[in-house]
């Protein structure tokens, strides 16, 4: 029964894309929906796309070792991400009526910006979109009870999510998301009753993990301690606001309005929210010790799905792998969208002369293709946790691409020079300190942005040796 319902699912999603995909007319539809979509489906998207594999599987098993000490980034991290997109990024952003955060760069800076800031970007989203791939590969594989590899899971994770996003662009990310973040909320909460009644109560569980010391977030009183804390904080706090994903689902918003709130209320649902993983996953130490012991150092990704499967009834499983499904596809078909936007518009598109918007939409869409393909290896052959893919995704936009956006709206001497001295300064920094020294007192990314703040500050109050940017379009 519980494979029979996955298929179905799949299948029904893929028709859902497909229909959604009907409206597409142009590419602004297929990239921001006809910037004409209510609050209450942006919210669902702000939401559901980032409530994904990472949140359900990956910070859930790094809860249970690390307790929340180990998730100032996520989930911490990225609802203060979306949260101050909203408060102080989104109205000004949609006001200026872009297709992507890449197109900022160019007009407020120039194409050199531009190509720097939308390659860090999409080379952000690589390990992001591949910790999805991965978990497909893993709910795949737990179903079918290892008659379906990992790998072969992750491929057919892929292609599922490829073929409504490839033809439906946002209108069929939109209209799936809304429908996934039903099932993933009503889901959830269901298991979570029952996880609590297996371990004496929810307020057992809550207890027993607060009693673990599982709850405390602040770090230590030393430097080393702060630093780390800070670090961890504004890698997805900051990193994450310069990111396709977040601006998209603001723009395809009715009005700005619409923009500001639906990425407030999605950042404080996805706070709210995220909890629920996490208690279940502690649950699954009362209820099962022996099975946690095993697997929390071999592979502690797999408590959380071995608790529903050892332990529940087949319709808790069809309700849990629906909504987990659910999680895993919204995340991945808006996350697969947002790179292939970046590259076929602030990359492709700028080394070519006279691109009509037929040739933009298809070109688009070959992007996505391809990307999906780039992902799908890259989830093949990696060896890193879920969390951490995720967690270090966003380490390059920290240090290149979010002082320049940042100052560029709030700051009027912000220069054309500033930002390529800032892009560049964070960029070199960072790797060298990934090379150098990777565990210093210090993180990389830390320094990387600390050093975008310098460049951006000394570029912009220094003679202007490099010419402002011409404001020609494509």
């Amino acid at each position: 029964m519980l494979i029979t319902f996955v298929a179905l699912y799949l299948v029904v999603s893929i028709a859902i894309g497909l229909l959604a995909a009907m409206r597409v007319h142009n590419a602004r539809d297929y990239i921001s929906a006809g910037r004409n979509l209510p609050l209450y489906i942006v919210t669902a998207m702000v939401f559901a796309t980032w409530f994904g594999a990472e949140t359900v599987l990956g910070i859930s098993a790094t809860f249970l070792k690390e307790g929340m000490h180990g998730l100032v980034s996520d989930p911490i991290g990225a609802s203060l991400c979306l949260i101050l997109f909203g408060l102080l990024f989104a109205r000004p952003l949609y006001r200026l009526n872009l297709l992507t955060i890449g197109d900022y760069y160019r007009l407020r800076y120039g194409r050199l910006v531009e190509l720097v800031a939308s390659v860090c970007i999409v080379i952000s989203y690589l390990g992001w979109v591949s910790a999805q791939i991965t978990a497909l590969g893993l709910v795949f594989n737990l179903l079918s009870q290892g008659a379906i590899s990992t790998s072969a899971g992750m491929l057919i994770g892929a292609a599922v999510v490829l073929t409504y996003t490839i033809f439906g662009g946002m209108w069929s990310v939109a209209i799936t998301t809304f429908i996934q973040m039903i099932v993933i909320v009503i889901g959830l909460i269901y298991i979570m009753m029952i996880a609590g009644d297996l371990a004496g109560g929810f307020g057992n569980v809550v207890q027993h993990a607060a009693d673990a010391g599982k709850f405390a977030v602040l770090p230590e009183a030393n430097w080393v301690g702060i630093v780390g804390f800070i670090a961890a904080l504004i890698t997805m706090g900051f990193g994450s606001i310069p990111q396709q994903d977040v601006f998209q689902r603001a723009n395809t918003s009715k009005n700005e309005g619409i923009a500001v709130w639906g990425s407030v209320l999605g950042g404080l649902a996805y706070f709210i929210f995220a909890f629920i993983p996490l208690m279940l996953a502690y649950s699954a130490t009362l209820i099962d010790p022996a099975t946690v012991e095993h697997l929390i150092d071999a592979d502690p990704q797999h408590i959380l799905p071995r608790l529903i499967l050892d332990h529940m009834s087949p319709l808790a499983q069809v309700v849990f792998f629906g909504a987990l499904l659910s999680v895993i596809m919204s995340t991945a078909s808006g996350t697969l969208l947002a790179p292939s936007v970046i590259v076929s518009e602030n990359i492709l598109r700028g080394l070519m002369r006279d691109v009509s918007d037929d040739q933009l939409l298809r070109m688009t869409r070959f992007v996505v293709f391809g990307f999906t393909v780039l992902v799908t290896v890259y989830a093949l052959t990696t060896t890193e946790s879920i969390h951490t893919m995720v967690e270090n995704a966003y380490k390059i936009t920290l240090a290149a691409a979010f002082v320049p956006l940042a100052a560029g709206l709030y700051w009027r001497r912000a220069s054309n020079q500033g930002a390529i001295f800032a892009a560049l300064a964070g960029l070199a920094v960072w790797i060298a300190c990934e090379i150098v020294a990777p565990d210093s007192d210090i993180p990389p990314q830390l320094a990387g942005f600390l050093a975008s703040l310098i460049g951006m500050l000394a570029g912009s109050l220094l003679p202007q040796w490099i010419a402002p940017p011409s404001r020609r379009a494509h």
